[in-house]
């Protein structure tokens, strides 16, 4: 049977990342800690209450690096990931903790958020991809722009049991043609 392990988080950076490097390979490890609410009433009393949960979330590598440059106390975020729970003693005493592996994250923060002259995570962080794509369009991920062209008319109705007719084949090319 399989097993399934996944995190999906919506909330507010409590602090700022903190980030430190290991000692082999210096791979950078950084830590966030994202607040979520989930507010109800209460169903004797009819008061709303509110409930904050606390999540560690810890993230490697290059992902490590773009969240600790980006993201600050305050920030909105989505985070995909796995718990895992560590073990450790300390002075006879055994110490439990469980994390989120940060795998995916998305900036929530709108310009609007961000204060006058300050920037907004997200939009600083788009504008670099653009810039990166353009120095580099074969390794940089595709951007999707939007189309103004005219609407394409439907195609006409057919019955279902009515074959389409095949389309007639290209004419080979030769490899010459092939870009790559």
């Amino acid at each position: 049977m399989a097993s399934l392990n996944k995190v999906m988080i919506i909330g507010f950076l409590g602090r700022d990342p903190e980030t430190r490097f290991t000692t082999e390979g210096g791979l950078q490890i950084t830590n966030i800690t994202v607040a979520t609410t989930r507010s109800y009433r209460n169903q004797t009393s009819g008061q709303m209450i509110e409930e904050t949960e606390w999540h560690r979330i810890v993230f490697f590598g290059k992902s490590a690096e773009t969240i600790q440059r980006y993201l600050k106390k305050g920030s909105q975020v989505y985070v995909e990931g796995r718990l895992r729970t560590r073990k450790w003693e300390k002075d006879g005493v055994t110490h439990y903790t469980t994390e989120i592996m940060g795998e995916n994250f998305q900036f929530l923060d709108r310009k609007s958020d961000s204060a006058p002259g300050s920037f907004a995570p997200a939009d600083e962080y788009a504008s670099e991809v653009s810039s990166f794509a353009s120095q580099n369009p074969r390794t940089a991920p595709q951007q999707h722009q939007q189309s103004f062209e005219k609407p394409v008319a439907p195609a006409q109705s057919r019955p279902y049991n009515q074959p389409t007719a095949a389309p007639s084949p290209e004419p080979f090319e030769s490899e010459e043609d092939i870009p790559f």
